[in-house]
Parts: C-alpha cells; structure tokens; sequence
C-alpha cells in the first residue's frame, strides 16, 4: 500500500503556466504604448527624458538610440525660447550701433542749423525738431516768398545753399521738401489754388538746395501739401502765418529709443 501511494504522489499532474510569456511580453508592450503616448501630449524636456530612459530600459536593458534621442531632445527643449541664431543675433547689434549713429548724426545737424539759425538772427523765421522718425527744419515762408509767389527772395537763396552744405555731410539720408499755406483762395494771374502754390515753392527751394553738386538727387522728394495739414487755426492771422511754410524733412533710417530731441 505504500509504495502504490508513493508511486502516485510521483505522478501528480501539474497546472500548465506557459501562458505568462505572452501575458508578460503583451505588458511590456503595453507599457511602452503608455509610456510613448503620454510623451506625445507633453513637450516638457525633463519628463521626455525619464520616459525615454524607462523605455530604453523596458525593452534593452537602457541602450539604444531612445538614449541619444533623449539627449538630443533635451538639449534642443532646453533652447526653446532662447534666440539661436548667431545671424539674427548680430543683425540686432549692428542695427542698434547703426541707429545710435544715426541718433549722433542728426543731433550733430541740429545744432549746426540752430547755431546758424541763432548767429543770424532766424529764430522766428527758423525752427528745427528732431523726433524718432525725422528732423525737420521749418521755415516761414515770408523768409523765402513774396506774398502769393513761388520765386525764391534772393536773400534766401543764401539760406538754401548753407543748408545744402549742411546736408552735404551726410548724403545718405532721404529729405523731402514739402510746401504748406493757410486756407484763404488765391487770387492772382499765376495760381488757380494752393496746391500749385504750395508745389512749386517746395521745388523752387529744392532747385536752390540741389545746385549743390556734391548732393544726390535721387534722395530728394518735393510735394505741395496745399492747405490741409495745418499746425495751427487758420481763423487768425498768426495762425495762418505759422501755415505758410516749407518744411525739410530728413528721414530716419532706424528707429531708436534715445530720448528725443524738440526744442524751438
């Protein structure tokens, strides 16, 4: 009897437990679904990188190129936000030396056009402003015109031509040269209206100026402004006076946040 009981016990079936390879290989691959999907719906570098090296693990042991992609990745995540264009980066610079250049130009004019305007008692003909698109220079035009006339005064040709030489400094600058009057009609033989008479005193002035010969032409731009952009109210006679002008604008190449010039 005991041996017949021993001989059993030898043969004593055993539950089949093949099916926990499948079951554990379909795990792994399951983790590394989660694991690749919630990567996808973040871009924050540090947690890619523990994804990546758990992953790296999960299926070799840690090698393999999710190593180097982790790497990469991080470093590249960690340059977002951040200008990495050495090109752009000098383009900025240059671009701020040029504009404080600019900025030295045209303070450099200014004060040459005031100091003359104050050596030769202009200043209530004169006025210069220097702002961040352009400096301008104002003239009234009873300095340059008779009253309804586009000839320049023969005194005032003296005052283009030292402007010319002014500008002559620095060529590199676009001016335009606009002419302004106050709203009263025109009467006379020679203009219908203001927009004639406003244009042709802006090119008759910037004739003066361009018989300079060291100036480029191609930078210079009349325009007659007729009546519509007033600086002050046409209802007084000191008003319409201020209106009656020529104005010389030399134009700003960069802008910049220096402080502004606007003194009279």
């Amino acid at each position: 009897m005991k041996k017949t009981n021993k001989r059993h016990e030898e043969h004593e079936e055993h539950a089949d437990e093949s099916w926990l390879l499948p079951y554990s290989d379909l795990m792994t691959l399951l983790l590394a679904l989660f694991i690749t999907l919630f990567s996808m719906s973040s871009v924050d570098a540090k947690k890619f990188e523990e994804m990546s090296q758990a992953l790296s693990s999960a299926l070799n042991g840690g090698t393999g190129v999710l190593d180097h992609t982790s790497s990469y990745q991080t470093d590249s995540s960690m340059d977002l936000g951040k200008n990495t264009n050495p090109a752009k980066n000098q383009n900025t610079v240059t671009d701020a030396a040029l504009a404080k250049k600019e900025q030295e130009d045209l303070e450099k004019l200014k004060k040459q056009l005031d100091d003359y305007i104050d050596k030769n008692g202009l200043t209530k003909q004169l006025d210069t402003k220097l702002n961040q698109s352009q400096l301008m220079i104002t003239i009234a035009d009873n300095a340059l015109f008779a009253s309804g006339a586009a000839n320049v005064k023969p005194e005032a040709k003296v005052l283009a031509k030292n402007i010319s030489r002014m500008l002559e400094q620095f060529p590199s600058y676009d001016v335009i040269v606009t002419g302004h009057t106050d709203n009263m009609p025109i009467s006379n033989n020679e203009y219908t209206d203001n927009w004639d008479l406003s244009s042709d005193r802006a090119l008759n002035f910037l004739k003066i100026v361009l018989q300079n010969s060291n100036l480029d032409p191609s930078k210079f731009t009349p325009s007659g402004f007729g009546e519509y952009h007033p600086v002050a109210s046409n209802s007084t006679a000191e008003g319409r006076a201020q209106n009656r002008r020529v104005e010389i604008s030399i134009i700003r190449k960069y802008t910049t946040d220096t402080k502004t010039i606007n003194s009279n």
